[in-house]
């Protein structure tokens, strides 16, 4: 199976424009439930790719604007390429997406862990590995009490899109993702006091009796997220799975339930954590 056959072609993608600023990812993100959009430049030559903006950009830059700085370089893959050498390139580089270009960085496509995992669960590509051997046994937590931005910083700081939220009792009571925070997510403009930008008359430095007239501001933009604790928040009562399912039938729960990633339980115990990247690493 090649990456031409389990791409989103470049007709059905949303790309976002250079010159551009986050408001315009940012509603395609909320909106269409996209996780990145592709940046593209129009020049005399036809359209022409020029990187990618994703949900973890807009969250890790909530002070820049452009397009142009928010866009990171991320590696591509041609059409002809296998699927399997574009999962090992995504486990390889921990990327979530893979923009497919071809000569004259001409975008025609867009190949992501979503259309890998969706040929390990059609059978496509193999998935008989048991999960209990993929499944990461360090998991990444949050007490359910936590303000949501204190929570998104764990998120950050954890490197990871997700945090299993525990009750009092420390038992799993839900689960928060990158997709629940930018959900909630809105970008505020507003400004900050600068100060006089020149001495005052009793500065120990002002010279020639130059006074300032007034203060100064300059723009800002943030992106906000609600004080709230994550519990309002959470998804409840997670889809779970045991250490014997394969990598297929996960791949299809994924897909049914449109998570990237499941706990792995023995009985009531948490034990582990199965993302979708750790079904590709069984490629």
């Amino acid at each position: 199976m090649n990456v031409a056959d389990a791409m989103t072609p470049r007709s059905e993608l949303v790309t976002v424009e250079l010159p551009g600023t986050r408001e315009d990812v940012l509603t395609y993100l909320q909106e269409r439930e996209f996780s990145s959009v592709p940046v593209v430049k129009e020049s005399d030559a036809g359209e022409r790719y020029r990187g990618l903006v994703s949900r973890e950009d807009l969250i890790e830059q909530p002070d820049e604007d452009q397009l142009a700085l928010l866009m990171q370089d991320v590696p591509t893959a041609s059409a002809d390429a296998s699927i399997v050498e574009a999962a090992r390139l995504m486990v390889a580089e921990g990327a979530r997406r893979v923009p497919v270009v071809g000569g004259d960085d001409e975008l025609e496509g867009i190949v992501t862990i979503t259309d890998v995992v969706r040929a390990i669960a059609d059978g496509d590509v193999a998935g008989d590995s048991e999960v209990g051997g993929l499944a990461r046994r360090d998991v990444n937590t949050v007490y359910e009490g936590t303000p949501l931005p204190v929570s998104e910083r764990e998120i950050a700081y954890a490197n990871v899109p997700y945090a299993v939220v525990l009750d009092d009792d420390a038992e799993m009571a839900g689960i928060i993702t990158e997709v629940d925070v930018i959900d909630v997510a809105r970008v505020v403009e507003g400004e900050d006091d600068i100060g006089d930008s020149i001495a005052g008359q009793d500065d120990d430095w002002m010279w020639e009796g130059i006074k300032a007239v007034g203060n100064r501001y300059f723009p800002t933009r943030n992106v906000e997220i609600p004080g709230e604790p994550v519990r309002e928040f959470m998804t409840t009562d997670p889809v779970t799975v045991s250490s014997t399912k394969t990598a297929q039938e996960v791949a299809q729960l994924m897909l049914t339930h449109d998570v990237e990633q499941l706990p792995l339980v023995s009985g009531d115990d948490l034990t582990g954590i199965v993302r979708d990247i750790d079904l590709l690493s069984a490629l």
